[in-house]
């Protein structure tokens, strides 16, 4: 959602502020701003659009100081507009504040402080968190701040500065992420380490709960009751190429060739040809006796995380005979879940701050199940409430389509499935052939990347499409859903996706020669059934694309266009089949015109419900 940076340094904090903007466009808004402190004044300049617009303001040192904060804001309350945009202030001006979140109280905050006769600017729910600040001034910064954080409801990540105490900079987290970065004698603060990485690696992550106090002597953390927290702080391992585009047009196609390397680093030391177990030590409080005994997992995840928990459920349930529930995060907590001590919970989010998904892994453990994340962001909260769980170490994702952070997620809850099928029923014979052919996918995946320009030239024939039909039987039935979310994600195209089957029952009413039907068509149990289900569109005229195995070119017969991916055991096939998904849906919003990097509408990470 919003990003959020702040500085108090001995060089000027503009251009170390913009910066740390730019690297938090990948995250979805719609305005930006910064505010920093000069002399006895707070200097702010804020546009609507793009972060770019704010460079002629720092190039021409209209913003001098060396204390600042700034945003990119996501609308919540309010239509994009200068005077919704962030920094917001008090009526004096002597406060400014930078907001990620949502303030549920906000109207009746709003009405106190009206009618003790503060007058507000914008239609935000954040420019009350200003106006309550000033109202607590009297004490100072830091203890006017504790008080406001107290009475707020809701969620909130804030970095705020006053004019009149010049050389500090407060930060607050309550539910949303608040990351410090320490530096040489200068300190940073935002709501996302990609912001901060080009000057320290040295970060701190705050808990719900927690305020930090930064000058240029040094940083406190403690709780709102003023309570000191001592927090270690963590070397972030990654390099900022890491987070640059390498060469390619977008991050999302960089993203997508990337997924070989994103695969090999999720499996390296925990799956290992030959060895008769994988290696998860971010699980090991799972004893196995434990997940012998389970008797149920429950999977929680939102979007294309859910996507790859569907395809866990049909991995965990074929090798390891569990029975499997996957949950979406935003429903999960609000139906009073069944879930106790004899369940394991499993949260999947990319970033491990998702607002849902942390309140579904808060909802599971308050009811006394086992609860393990899945995420890509070490420190981050999900990673640090779970207890337990396996980083995908997939990388930085920077493009808010999810790719190589979906693969990622799916290789772990491959090699969980194995784990506890060695547990539960696998032969060693059985096992030991799986993890081999696991362990090949990144080669495969590769060989599947190859297709790109075959997929390029499907794009340019159909990226004209009103609607899209997705088709997917067994376990390429979720990679149907998640090629359908990316299309409409990025291209805003309609797209659905739906078990093949299931067509008959409703969807086979839309397809005539408009219609672009795609198929996932790989040698598997239900190859059969597929083939008919591609008679049925066929008979109505639907253009057909079909994924199909290499060397089945009788398929090619039956349908308008064929891209073939390398055969693989079945169960592992969602690893190649997503790929030519992804690159179509790459390509179609090329051929349209859309910002690839930064959908409409959309937010990389989502914090608020």
């Amino acid at each position: 959602m919003c990003g959020i940076v702040g500085v108090i340094a001995r060089r000027s904090v503009a251009p170390l502020l913009l910066e740390g903007l730019k690297r938090l466009e990948y995250r979805g808004y719609d305005s930006a701003g910064i505010a920093t402190i000069d002399g006895d004044k707070i200097l702010c300049r804020k546009v609507v659009g793009r972060v770019e617009q704010l460079d002629p303001f720092v190039e021409n040192q209209e913003l001098p100081g060396t204390i600042g904060i700034a945003h990119t804001r996501w609308a919540t309350h309010g239509a994009p507009s200068i005077a919704n945009a962030h920094p917001h202030f008090d009526d004096s001006g002597d406060i400014a504040i930078v907001h990620n979140g949502i303030i549920e109280n906000y109207t009746a905050l709003r009405e106190y402080l009206a009618g003790r006769g503060h007058k507000f600017r914008s239609e935000t729910d954040t420019e009350v968190i200003a106006h309550l600040i000033a109202e607590y001034g009297d004490g100072g910064l830091l203890h006017a701040v504790r008080q406001t954080a107290r009475r707020l409801q809701g969620t909130f990540g804030l970095v705020v500065l006053s004019r009149r105490d010049p050389n500090r900079l407060i930060a607050v987290r309550q539910g949303s992420p608040v990351v410090l970065g320490i530096g040489d004698q200068e300190y940073f603060v935002a709501s996302d380490v990609a912001a901060i990485v080009n000057n320290t690696r040295q970060v701190i992550f705050l808990d719900d709960g927690e305020i930090a106090e930064l000058t240029l002597t040094g940083y406190r953390t403690s709780t709102f009751d003023d309570v000191t927290v001592l927090k270690d702080a963590t070397e972030i391992d990654w390099e900022i190429e890491a987070i640059e585009k390498g060469g390619f047009e977008h991050f999302m196609l960089k993203e997508i060739f990337e997924q070989p390397e994103a695969l090999e680093n999720t499996f390296r030391g925990r799956l290992r040809p030959g060895e008769d177990r994988i290696f998860m030590g971010g699980i090991r409080a799972l004893s196995d006796d434990t997940l012998r005994s389970l008797k149920r997992i429950i999977i929680s995840a939102c979007g294309t995380s859910w996507h790859a928990g569907l395809i866990g459920e049909y991995q965990i349930e074929e090798l390891a005979r569990i029975p499997v529930e996957v949950e979406y995060a935003s429903e999960f907590r609000y139906r009073n879940p069944l879930v106790g001590e004899e369940d394991l919970t499993i949260v999947i989010s990319q970033s491990g701050e998702t607002a849902d998904t942390l309140a579904a892994l808060r909802e599971a453990k308050a009811k006394g199940s086992l609860v393990m994340g899945i995420c890509n962001v070490v420190g981050s909260t999900i990673a640090r409430e779970s207890g337990m769980g396996v980083y995908t170490h997939a990388g930085p994702e920077i493009g808010v389509a999810s790719t190589k952070a979906f693969v990622a997620q799916c290789a772990v809850l491959a090699m969980f499935s194995l784990h506890l099928g060695r547990l539960r029923t696998l032969s060693p014979e059985g096992f030991k052939s799986l993890v081999d052919q696991l362990a090949a996918t990144p080669d495969l995946v590769r060989r599947a990347l190859e297709s790109a320009d075959l997929v390029k030239q499907i794009a340019e024939e159909f990226a004209g499409s009103r609607n899209f039909l997705f088709l997917g039987r067994g376990i390429n039935f979720p990679v149907a859903l998640e090629g359908a979310l990316k299309l409409k994600e990025i291209s805003y195209i309609h797209a659905e996706g739906y078990p093949a089957a299931e067509m008959k029952h409703g969807p086979i009413a839309l397809i005539d020669e408009n219609m672009p039907v795609v198929i996932l068509a790989t040698r598997d149990a239900v190859y059969d059934k597929v083939l008919s289900n591609i008679a049925e569109v066929k008979a109505r005229n639907a253009r057909v694309i079909a994924v199909a195995t290499e060397g089945d070119t009788a398929l090619a017969e039956m349908v308008d266009r064929v891209i073939y991916v390398p055969e693989t055991k079945p169960l592992f096939a969602p690893f190649v089949t997503a790929i030519p998904l992804q690159l179509l849906a790459y390509y179609t919003a090329v051929l349209r015109g859309c910002d690839i990097d930064k959908p409409r509408n959309l937010a990389k990470s989502v914090t608020v419900e």
